[in-house]
């Protein structure tokens, strides 16, 4: 067997979903759930806004996808993706609403030296930040384009040699 293919991954949505956009990371993970669903070693998380709760997870995965709301100061529904040393891990730039919280959580796997091996962060500009549970049509319009671009990284970590 390849181990590579065996590589357990983990996918993390957190958000909060009172508040348009910022959920675009709660909202992604049906579409994913859906396409991965004959995936071997795939476990999706929900993490909603769970803060330090999600250390465990955090820790135990070997190869971490985060999915997020992210305010890079770019047009509504721009995709970005950001890898490793880019992710804030404690006193970074507040990438949304709830994003301290998560910052920490980095922070403190950092330091209790069970971070995960490979760590990306996908995420979408949000459009709206305003009250309300569902997504702005702007980024709706593009889930399925950021949909693709997890499945696409889950391809190349399974797919490494």
């Amino acid at each position: 067997m390849n181990r590579d293919t065996d590589k357990k991954i983990t996918i993390l949505g957190i958000g909060n979903t009172l508040f348009s956009d910022e959920g675009v990371g709660i909202h992604l993970l049906p579409l994913l759930e859906e396409a991965m669903r004959d995936y071997e070693n795939i476990e999706i998380i929900d993490g909603q806004t769970d803060g330090m709760k999600l250390l465990g997870p955090v820790e135990d995965a070997q190869n971490l996808i985060i999915i997020d709301a992210i305010n890079a100061g770019k047009e509504g529904g721009t995709i970005i993706k950001l890898e490793g040393d880019e992710i804030p891990a404690y006193f970074g730039i507040k990438m949304s609403i709830h994003q301290i919280g998560f910052q920490e959580v980095l922070f403190a796997a950092k330091m209790r030296e069970r971070y995960p091996d490979q760590i990306i962060m996908f995420g979408m500009q949000p459009t709206s930040l305003e009250l309300g549970v569902e997504l702005s049509e702007t980024n709706r319009g593009r889930l399925r384009e950021l949909a693709k671009e997890v499945i696409n990284q889950v391809n190349r970590w399974r797919d490494a040699s």
